[in-house]
């Protein structure tokens, strides 16, 4: 049986940071995965924290079908930047150009005297 897709060339991910050989795997288009098929994806155990590609299997040079796995092992280091929370920003500043609605303006768009006619004469009449 013949596979229709094009063969592409694994890349060395072992010692990269996860985030950076998932993106060269994406990048030359293969997967990265769970030595554990029955187990969570690769992702879930690569987060959170500083995780670190270990081995990998095929080896680099390897030809593969495009999108097939690599499997890989990995092992934390540390703790990641990105799981650090960011303070909240404080509010916006209010610039004294920019417009603000006031509950006490209006349109008065029939004129006082208009208004006085329909209060003594609601028909208008």
């Amino acid at each position: 049986m013949k596979r229709a897709a094009d063969r592409v060339v694994v890349p060395n991910v072992v010692g990269m940071p996860f985030h950076v050989g998932r993106d060269l795997a994406y990048d030359a288009g293969v997967t990265l995965a769970n030595p554990d098929p029955d187990g969570p994806p690769i992702g879930a155990l690569a987060w959170p924290g500083l995780i670190y590609i270990t081995s990998q299997r095929p080896t680099a040079g390897t030809e593969l079908y495009r999108w097939d796995s690599v499997v890989i092992e990995v092992a934390a280091y540390g703790e990641a930047d990105s799981t650090t929370r960011a303070p909240f920003p404080d509010k916006p500043r209010v610039d004294s150009a920019q417009a603000h609605p006031r509950n006490d303006s209006y349109v008065d768009a029939a004129g006082a005297e208009d208004r006085a006619s329909s209060a003594t004469n609601p028909l208008g009449t």
